[in-house]
């Protein structure tokens, strides 16, 4: 598949993701405010948050999709891991406004809940679309090799852990403990933040260049190719769905330059026919000593 098919494919996902996130999160605040229920409030906040990161994935992938200049010869591809790492501050900042919420509900600052049939009508409906989201988008991250669908749809996915605390709290305040609805928005705050850490940290392998293919295999691909003597030296970086290889490969001294080019040749496909997620291989000839 062509990058701008599939940077159009990701675009389209997020789009769509976009306006379900918008639609669930004016419906949970809209009667959160209503019900003066903060763990209601906090998932429509997380929900508003989702929506965010759906726009800021659609600016990193602008970036990312155009093509190859003169400053940037190796493309913008890390633009969509910048914005991945971006949904997941977005997504800190909102575990920290939902956390203060419910330490506020906790302490007696807010005012009563009010549980209704309504109230597990808006819940269920949509914790629904937002397990629908979540396989969606994740299915198409996976597919699509996306950081920034693997992410957002993380990101969703905490809203249907979230959403799924809200309704117990209803149900407990609806019982008659009132301080479940402040208790489950502070666990619901520790869930985003724990999403936020888990979104950032794998971004950060790929910022900071971590091996995305181990060494050993790859040189016993290399080394399997005829004419190849041995292998050292291999490097591996980038997304996990976009990786760039670099190696060293070692021939028989008395190897002309045209027949050390066909063997560098045939190690990039190999390399390439093992690993899929491959996108750029550099293969270094030298004699053997």
């Amino acid at each position: 598949m062509r990058e701008s098919d599939r940077y159009r494919r990701i675009r389209r996902v997020l789009w769509v993701v976009l306006f379900l996130n918008l639609a669930v999160a004016v419906a949970k605040l809209a009667y959160g405010y209503a019900s003066h229920s903060a763990a209601m409030q906090a998932d429509g906040f997380h929900s508003l948050f989702d929506g965010a990161s759906n726009v800021v994935g659609l600016v990193g992938l602008w970036f990312a999709s155009r093509p190859p200049d003169a400053e940037h010869p190796y493309g913008h591809g890390k633009f969509e891991s910048f914005a991945a790492a971006l949904i997941g501050v977005m997504l800190a900042f909102a575990g920290y406004t939902v956390g203060r919420g419910a330490i506020d509900s906790l302490f007696g600052r807010g005012l009563p809940t009010e549980v209704t049939t309504i109230s597990f009508v808006v819940m269920f409906g949509t914790l629904g679309v937002n397990t629908l989201v979540t396989l969606w988008e994740r299915r198409a991250g996976r597919r699509l090799g996306s950081e920034v669908l693997l992410a957002d749809a993380n990101h969703t996915l905490s809203d249907v852990l979230v959403s799924s605390g809200v309704i117990v709290s209803l149900v407990l305040v609806r019982a008659g403990w009132e301080m479940a609805d402040g208790i489950v928005a502070l666990l619901v705050a520790v869930a985003i933040l724990r999403t936020a850490w888990g979104i950032v940290r794998d971004v950060m392998m790929t910022l900071g260049d971590a091996a995305r293919l181990p060494a050993a295999e790859v040189e016993g691909c290399a080394c399997g190719v005829p004419g190849v003597l041995d292998c050292h030296a291999v490097r591996t970086r980038g997304p996990e769905a976009h990786v760039y290889v670099d190696l060293h490969v070692l021939v028989d001294p008395e190897t002309t330059v045209k027949e050390g080019h066909a063997i560098a040749h045939d190690v990039e496909a190999t390399l390439r026919g093992n690993y899929r997620q491959i996108a750029d291989v550099v293969v270094h000839v030298e004699p053997r000593q």
